[in-house]
């Protein structure tokens, strides 16, 4: 399959090397130093069970937009910030709709994928989110990653609502009973693509419900990471900040309420268990302060803050972190 990572960072590189690794044809979009390194020196992925250092197919956005169709791809995968979300569908919906090829985000937060499909359709979207996972970029053109790198995916807003939705148009839209059924062959055959790439991958009929859970991980340790400079392991050790990380899980869980779902203390549970006993990763959001870029604020603590106003309900801890931090972000970037 020919795919594009659009959005090369670490964790995009990581997925992209398996797949170029597994015989894929892969285009990496990317920017600054880090493209102009892959361009002339290729890409390194390190890794505990995989090591990579091949030349590779690295161009900037306006040169995918330029020189590219969107119908040459089978499958483009989004693992940008989702700081960059709106800004790259206003650049590239019209070249997005030329097409008909499946868009996945691997995304933090739970608001890419609307977005997404506001732009080419239900039909063509699907959820995802990459887990178990850290990825970084430590110097252009190299990226470092640990953990067993989960991908776990499915059609937006879940595979159950359009099965419904299929059944419910049996007297009426046979053309969109076809796009369904087309939509899940083609999700199986990306699981199948994945796997074969020694990638392990996931299906869900319910994605809506695993981006949130994790969101309960993102808004538990990134803005603490953050705001302390610790990482995951370090976090969660801590006996006072441990007890601030679960709290910001439960926050997060009941704003889950506002999309329409249950989200039980068993769930953030199994989360808080998770990365408790993860690898001791630094967060994304604590990376991005390092190196001086915004940071996705609005994508994960400001989702749970603006559900919890809408269902009127206090979460007091995410309020406090995500304030601190944005005095921060207004001081650094004005």
């Amino acid at each position: 399959m020919k795919i594009a990572i659009w959005g090369a960072g670490g964790i995009g590189c990581y997925y992209g090397a398996k797949l170029q690794t597994a015989g894929h044809e892969v285009v990496f979009i990317a920017r600054g130093k880090h493209l102009a390194a892959m361009q002339s020196e290729g890409l390194s992925v390190s890794h505990p069970e995989f090591s990579f250092h091949e030349t590779v197919c690295a161009i900037d956005q306006d040169e995918l937009l330029e020189h590219y169709l969107c119908q040459q791809f089978d499958l483009i995968i989004l693992a940008l910030k989702n700081t960059h979300t709106s800004s790259l569908l206003e650049a590239a919906c019209e070249w997005l709709q030329q097409g008909e090829t499946p868009v996945l985000s691997l995304q933090n937060g739970v608001d890419n994928e609307p977005e997404i499909a506001q732009c080419i359709g239900e039909e063509r979207t699907l959820g995802g989110l990459a887990v178990r996972i850290g990825g970084h970029i430590i110097e252009p053109g190299c990226v470092e990653a640990t953990g067993i790198a989960q991908v776990i995916f499915g059609a937006w807003p879940n595979h159950h609502n359009n099965a419904e939705q299929s059944e419910n148009q049996k007297q009426g839209d046979r053309t969109e009973i076809r796009d369904n059924s087309a939509q899940l062959k083609s999700i199986n055959s990306f699981n199948e693509m994945f796997q074969q790439a020694g990638i392990a991958s996931i299906l869900t009929d319910d994605i809506q419900r695993e981006l949130w859970r994790k969101l309960i991980i993102n808004n538990g340790v990134n803005p603490l990471s953050a705001l302390s400079g610790l990482n995951t392991r370090s976090l969660t050790q801590n006996p006072v900040l441990r007890d601030k990380v679960y709290s910001m899980m439960l926050e997060t869980a009941v704003a889950a309420e506002h999309d329409g779902l249950v989200l039980e203390q068993s769930d953030v549970d199994e989360m808080f268990e998770l990365i408790c006993n993860f690898d001791a990763i630094k967060t994304s959001m604590l990376v991005d302060k390092e190196k001086g870029r915004p940071l996705e604020l609005d994508g994960i603590s400001g989702t749970v803050l603006r559900r919890c106003q809408q269902l009127e309900i206090e979460a007091p801890v995410t309020a406090f972190v995500h304030e601190i931090l944005s005095l921060e972000e207004e001081r650094r970037h004005g």
